[in-house]
């Protein structure tokens, strides 16, 4: 159901062209029959256009501050240098594989490419709780193991593969091969991986095992992924955005104002290079402060990494539904909502799933089907049309509040670099499969900046684009 709806609205091309108000119209709610008290406990996540240029003003300060060599090690952004310098143009040729980790499930992928024409298998395997939180060694032993057995699938054990490797955790790059972890995120902490080269990690991993033969040579973030998939088919991507389990960005700045990069690792005479801004640290150092709610705190005191990634506690999928229910707890404690009785289940952290959130805002305004199932799933049954309005004005504020801080950021890199026209490739389950998003997103980064631009849904994820960076790099050799 809501595939079939994200590829109604997700004509880009076609939506960028209307107007403020006709998108606002499409997926505004007037909330006529929510109650002022209501209101009133949600009011700290309705952001003013005005916190937003603040946060526009705070998060380019930012991102300036992890370009320049002299503040890259103390920003809060640290806007790590891809050494991506080419973007594809269409004459890569051959068999390309991608290796795509960022969360409980990794993909690899098998890419052919003959100027505009691919090919594309894929398989994606599980990652356990246990390799999660395990060593590093049996992380990437798992992931060799995948490696191989899908290449022996295909009868390829004997060619040599170049690899591009789409690694979504944060990263401080010193070459297109070399990338050390800088932390964990997104639930995993294996020993003995931050500070070191992951490249190498992989590489010790497949060659102990002597049976294929696979060239890594491309680390890359989901991002840089997401932006390279989306150039092969338009030219004026300039931008990658990932709106999913995290949250990210990466783009196109010149070279000239890279001076965080080292100088014998790029070509100083390619004017532009790709840059992953890592967003999602934005607001450590308190630089969130004035956005930031009871329930943000609640979710970063009771995560895994507290203090750390708050923009993305903001916004992404691992978080929004424990937001929601977090605010849905409080209004039954204040006799607002289901006449003060909480089922079991909305008391209990992460019971309240992201998926509960897109599935409810889908229901047609006045109706209340899925709602009512989500909250069935939860233990209440029989619950009023208004209780269900509440419910869906609370996911309502959650998710537009993550959309307008989206697009703020959005925003912010579009006004950096000044260019008309700029086609942001965009990425992430969060974006894909919610009914509003992209609508949201469109209208609100066309309110903050001045620029024409486009968002374009990455059809292939992070995958293709790993692939092509392996297929530029290894012909560029």
């Amino acid at each position: 159901m809501f595939i079939i709806f994200r590829a109604l609205v997700s004509v880009s091309s076609l939506i960028s062209r209307t107007t403020t108000e006709q998108i606002w119209d499409y997926v505004g709610e007037k909330w006529e029959h929510i109650d002022q008290s209501i209101r009133d406990a949600c009011k700290d996540l309705v952001l003013s256009d005005d916190q937003l240029r603040l946060l526009m003003e705070r998060l380019t300060n930012e991102i300036n501050r992890g370009l320049s060599r002299e503040t890259h090690d103390e920003a809060i952004i640290k806007c790590f240098t891809t050494y991506v310098q080419d973007l594809p143009n269409g004459t890569e040729k051959g068999n390309f594989l991608a290796l795509d980790l960022g969360g409980t499930n990794f993909r690899v992928l098998l890419i052919t490419l003959d100027g505009q024409n691919f090919d594309m298998k894929s398989k994606i395997y599980a990652i356990p709780q246990s390799l999660m939180l395990g060593t590093g060694t049996q992380l990437f032993d798992h992931i060799a193991q995948c490696l191989a057995l899908f290449v022996k699938d295909l009868n390829l054990q004997n060619e040599v593969l170049p690899l591009g490797f789409t690694f979504s955790f944060p990263l401080t790059q010193y070459g297109l091969t070399q990338g050390h972890l800088v932390r964990w995120t997104k639930g995993f902490d294996c020993s003995g991986v931050i500070g070191e080269d992951v490249v190498a990690l992989l590489e010790n991993a497949i060659n102990k095992r002597k049976d294929v033969k696979i060239d890594v040579c491309a680390i890359l973030n989901d991002t840089t992924g997401t932006l390279m998939s989306c150039a092969w088919k338009n030219r004026n991507c300039r931008i990658g955005l990932i709106v999913g389990t995290g949250s990210n960005a990466c783009y196109v700045e010149k070279t000239k104002n890279v001076e965080c990069a080292i100088p014998s690792n790029y070509s100083k005479d390619k004017p532009d290079m790709l840059i992953n801004t890592e967003w999602g640290a934005f607001g450590e150092n308190n630089t969130l402060d004035f956005v930031t709610t009871e329930f943000d705190r609640a979710i970063d005191d009771n995560s895994i990494n507290p203090t750390k990634q708050l923009f993305e506690k903001m916004i992404s999928g691992m978080y929004m539904g424990e937001l929601a229910r977090l605010v849905l707890e409080k209004l039954v404690k204040e006799g607002l909502l289901f006449g003060g009785k909480c089922p079991p289940d909305l008391k209990k952290r992460g019971k309240f799933f992201t998926k509960y959130v897109s599935e409810i805002e889908n229901d047609p305004k006045g109706r209340y089907t899925n709602c009512r199932e989500v909250l069935a799933e939860l233990g209440m049954r029989n619950v009023s049309d208004q209780d269900c309005e509440n419910v869906r004005y609370v996911c309502s504020v959650v998710s537009r509040r993550a959309a307008h801080l989206v697009s703020a950021g959005a925003a912010a890199l579009l006004n950096k670099m000044g260019e008309n026209n700029v086609t942001v490739g965009v990425d992430g389950s969060v974006y894909r499969f919610h009914p509003h998003f992209h609508n949201l997103m469109v209208a609100k980064i066309s309110e903050l900046q001045p620029y024409k631009f486009d968002l374009m849904l990455s059809e292939d994820g992070s995958g293709r684009g790993a692939a092509l960076v392996a297929a530029v790099a290894s012909q560029r050799r």
